[in-house]
């Protein structure tokens, strides 16, 4: 991979690890680690760094006090615009809405964006079967399902083959 990609993949786990709360027992998931296995797991398939870093922070805003303008500022429109289409709208209550807003954002957006969406569910899927969490694993189920419902035929990357077979 290229040299700029690792300088601004450390830029952004120090930005996170510097923003981020920390986890303990009580936590659903470690959020730092999983932020870095989503952006590790896009950075081992050869992504574009767009994507790779998009996927690195893709809670960045869900979860810490980042701001839209300072990911702007430090990794341009573009991830920003990515981030921001994988950011939960939490002013919707019901689940089910809520899921479908979320998934049709990405599709808005684009393929770039479905992939980070769709990375983030994988390891979601992985962490919360590991944990027996059925309450997150139902989550997870919702989005699959609205990832096949919305995503357009043109959509045609190889995460989601992976993500089928789950």
């Amino acid at each position: 991979m290229q040299k700029k990609l690792n300088i601004e993949f450390e830029k952004a786990v120090r930005l996170l690890a510097t923003h981020f709360p920390l986890s303990d027992t009580n936590s659903r998931k470690p959020i730092l680690f999983h932020s870095i296995r989503v952006g590790v797991y896009l950075y081992e398939k050869s992504y574009a760094q767009e994507i790779v870093l998009a996927g690195l922070l893709h809670d960045a805003l869900e979860w810490s006090n980042i701001t839209k303008d300072l990911l702007r500022s430090e990794f341009g429109d573009h991830i920003t615009r990515l981030i921001l289409a994988n950011t939960k709208n939490d002013t919707i209550t019901d689940n089910e809405n809520k899921t479908n807003e979320l998934i049709q954002r990405c599709v808005q957006a684009g393929q770039d964006a479905l992939i980070v969406k769709t990375a983030d569910i994988i390891d979601s899927y992985k962490w919360y079967t590991n944990q027996k969490n059925a309450e997150e694993l139902n989550y997870c189920t919702r989005c699959v399902q609205a990832i096949f419902k919305f995503k357009p035929a043109t959509f045609n990357d190889l995460i989601f083959k992976e993500l089928k077979s789950l």
